[in-house]
């Protein structure tokens, strides 16, 4: 086998390369339970573990966190949603109870702040090996909403040293991309 490049990496040598970080999986209340589904079968079919992560723009990383993990400060501490909390929670419920039964090893995070870069900085932290995340719904309010605030999985995309993963969520008729 030859290797264009003439370096030698595993590839080179007829080796697949090893992944070894986790798979990190951001997840959203309401989210088809797509993006869980296809991440966990990822890491299974890897033998690696499953981090999901929410990240709560209600938080912004506190000064010196790295992560976007640790020591999050509210953006209004007078106007903290006390919410936030309790949408963590659930999600987390909601995704215990998929996981149920499976062999896949996982475990639940919530980041703080905006969540590309929450999403980002935290798979650098934890050496992932791949990021794996919706994309938007079809629909005039998921269009608008990402023309307002860009898509999570293209900012990814665009600046990750890992891979990214993009599920593709909501309907989509092949039919009119002729």
């Amino acid at each position: 086998m030859s290797n264009p490049r003439g370096d030698d990496t595993p590839l080179a040598k007829g080796r697949p390369s090893r992944l070894a970080g986790p798979v990190l999986a951001g997840v959203l209340p309401n989210q088809p339970a797509t993006v869980v589904e296809k991440a966990a079968e990822v890491a299974l079919s890897a033998g690696l573990e499953l981090v999901l992560a929410f990240a709560d723009v209600t938080n912004f990383p506190a000064a010196g966190d790295r992560d976007g993990h640790l020591a999050a400060q509210p953006i209004d501490p007078d106007g903290i949603d006390d919410d936030a909390a309790a949408i963590s929670e659930s999600l987390q419920s909601r995704i215990a109870d998929q996981l149920r039964g499976t062999a896949v090893q996982w475990s639940f995070v919530r980041l703080a702040g905006e969540p590309a870069r929450s999403l980002g900085r935290y798979a650098a932290s934890i050496n992932a090996s791949m990021i794996v995340v919706g994309t938007k719904e079809h629909g005039l309010g998921p269009r608008f909403e990402g023309l307002v605030t860009g898509s999570v999985a293209l900012h990814l995309a665009h600046r990750q040293n890992c891979p990214v993963l993009m599920v593709p969520l909501g309907r989509h008729d092949a039919s009119s991309d002729q």
